[in-house]
Parts: structure tokens; sequence; C-alpha cells
């Protein structure tokens, strides 16, 4: 049915309601704001699950739904950049007022009344939207490494929240070494999710330079060369700025650099509550009980399966749309939003996710990963 395959579209039409709710400025952008993220809470809960598995027939229609998250992504930050930028304001000026119509009024009469506190609830927001529609547009992407397109668009996504090296680390590093010490997006137990976001970014830029340091070392070439991706990246971020200066100015680039970093604050939390306590003999293959997954149904369709996480991690170059949905696999503790929100209280979050280590350990931990957790907490006491 073609159904199936216009679902994944779902999250641009709520990343086009969330532009609307910006461009009309003043409080809109905070009940935007909210109904965005009640949306998703409240409709994991009520939604229930999908564990459907359709055929689907049209692959070139969801690998537009994957490339529109390039410009989607853009137009998320620039609508939000658009309420800093010093542009227009002769049309409410001097009373002033033909040739504006009465949208033109009314857009520019709500950016006038935004309050700084209002702007700060739109950088979230798109971050927040970034995250979603483009991170995990991205990360399908640059996980099909047989395609230079496919890998350059996803890319260019992560530029914007200053994170195209992702592509690197996640793919050679993240999925090699998950729910090991030598992972860094893995979250050991106790860790709280704020300085998972710092350590997790830091040694992940780290392990991709080093991934990339020993490719080129294979290939003779020198590591501060333009072969590196790693700088590559950095300068796609880079041009990303600069182009926004440009077009909007600097109080605009201040904005899509603010809300890029909330978009890569998002990437990293969804590593936490994915990997959350988890360990695995490095020996041993990864196996679907080394991942949290949960199957409702509002995640599945917005994020391209994404919560499908234990098949994904198993079988990484499984494309999203064959991601099976592994109910016997460790569960998470909702959705996506809901678990994220979840996150950002510790104690909270320890609370609720302690019965479910307990239950990982007896159900799903071998021996050697028993040993290896205790191991892990006896060195944090």
């Amino acid at each position: 049915m073609l159904f199936h395959h216009i679902k994944f579209f779902s999250y641009y039409l709520f990343a086009l309601l969330g532009m609307l709710a910006i461009l009309a400025g003043d409080h809109w952008v905070i009940i935007g704001y909210l109904t965005f993220m009640s949306f998703f809470v409240l409709g994991d809960a009520l939604f229930g699950d999908d564990i459907s598995t359709p055929d689907y027939r049209y692959p070139r229609l969801l690998t537009a739904a994957l490339w529109l998250a390039l410009p989607m992504s853009i137009l998320v930050m620039l609508s939000g950049a658009w309420l800093v930028t010093p542009i227009g304001e002769s049309v409410l000026s001097d009373g002033v007022l033909s040739g504006a119509n009465l949208l033109d009024i009314a857009v520019m009469t709500g950016r006038e009344a935004t309050d700084f506190h209002e702007v700060i609830f739109a950088m979230l927001f798109c971050g927040l939207m970034v995250g979603g529609v483009g991170t995990i547009s991205a990360h399908e992407l640059v996980h099909r490494v047989g395609s230079r397109v496919h890998v350059t668009i996803g890319r260019w996504i992560l530029a914007l929240s200053f994170d195209a090296n992702f592509s690197i680390e996640h793919v050679f590093g993240h999925h090699r070494y998950v729910a090991t010490a030598e992972d860094p997006a893995t979250a050991p137990r106790g860790r709280n999710v704020y300085s998972h976001i710092v350590l997790s970014t830091w040694y992940g830029n780290i392990s991709a330079w080093n991934i990339e340091k020993k490719r080129l070392a294979r290939q003779k070439k020198r590591p501060m060369s333009w072969s590196n991706r790693c700088l590559r990246g950095y300068a796609m971020s880079v041009c990303w700025l600069a182009a926004v200066y440009l077009i909007a100015g600097g109080y605009a680039v201040l904005f899509v650099s603010g809300a890029g970093l909330v978009a890569k604050a998002v990437l990293e939390i969804v590593n936490y509550m994915e990997h959350y306590g988890i360990v695995r003999d490095p020996k041993q293959r990864v196996q679907p009980r080394h991942s949290w997954n949960t199957n409702r149904r509002v995640s599945s369709w917005t994020m391209f399966n994404l919560c499908r996480h234990s098949h994904h991690h198993a079988q990484g170059a499984v494309p999203f749309d064959r991601l099976q949905p592994m109910p016997e696999a460790p569960t998470m503790v909702n959705g996506y939003m809901a678990t994220l929100l979840l996150t950002l209280i510790p104690p909270l979050w320890r609370k609720i996710m302690q019965p479910k280590l307990n239950d990982w350990d007896v159900r799903y931990a071998n021996e050697q990963e028993r040993q290896l957790l205790a191991q892990q907490l006896s060195a944090r006491d």
C-alpha cells in the first residue's frame, strides 16, 4: 500500500507546522513547541505499537523522503534565524503599509512582538526539529556507504549540527564497539545525560579522527590533508555558517549555531537512551539484546523506524524499511520523545531504569557480561 510509504513523510508535516509557529512569532513559538512535544509523547502513549512489516514497493519514494531532510532542515533553521535577522523593518515603520498584504503585516507584527525568551524557545524548537527530521534521515543515509551521493547528503545534513564526522565514528566505530567500554556513545550505568552529551561528543570526535587517521595511513596519505574526511566535515559546517552570515547576518549565525548545538545534544541524548547501562563482551558479535528497542507507532512512523534499534545494531547494513520489530528485545521506557524527556531528570531516570536494568541482567546478559558489569560497577564505586 502507498500509505506505508507516505507515513514516513509525516514528520515533515509536523516540521512545517512548527515553522509556521516560529514564523508567527510571539507566544505562538512556545505554543508550537509545547504542542509539538505533547503530540509525540501522547501519540506514542495512545496509539500503541506498530509491529507490521509491509512490502515496500516504491524504494525511490522512500529515498525521496530521506533526501527531503536536507532542504527541510535548512528551512527550519532559517525560519528561526528570521526572528533575529534585521530585515524588513520598513514594513511597519512610519505607518507605511502600502504594498504589504495582510499576511506580511501579521508575520511582521508577530516577529516584532517576539521576546528574547521566545527566541530561546525558537532555538530549542529548531534544534529539536532538525534533530528529528535531519539527524535521523542523515543517520540512515550515511549507513549507505556504497553510495557517495547518499553519504554526502547525509553529511551535509549533519554539518548543520556540526557533526558531519558522525558518519565516520558511528558507522565504523559505534557499530563495532557498541555496549563496550570502547564506545563513546554507550553510557555506563550511573552516568547522567548531561555529562554524556559532553563526553560522547568529545570522545566521538577523537574516535572519528583516529579512524580516519588509520584509513589515510593505509593509503599512505597525511592526516593534515584534504583527503581527511574529518577536516572536510569541519569545513562543511564552516561553509554553512558562512552562507547564513551572507544571507542573514551575525545574529542569524548565533541562532543557527545554538540550534545546531541543540540538535547535536538531541543526537547524544538518543544515543544515551538507546544503549544506557547495557554491556557486551567485545569478543562476541552484536545481538538484538545489546540495544534498547521500542515499536511505538508515532516514533516508528516519524523517525524512519529508528526505534527498531535492536535489529539495526544486529544488522547495521539493513535499510530502515526492512528493519524488524524484534518484540523479544529489551524494551525502552516508552516512545522516543517521552524517554528523552525522562533522561533530563536524572534521579527519575535512574529510578525508572533500575528495574529494566535488573531485568536485562537476568534475562539477557550472559555470564561474561555479568562479570564485565560487576567490574564496571566496582570501578565506579
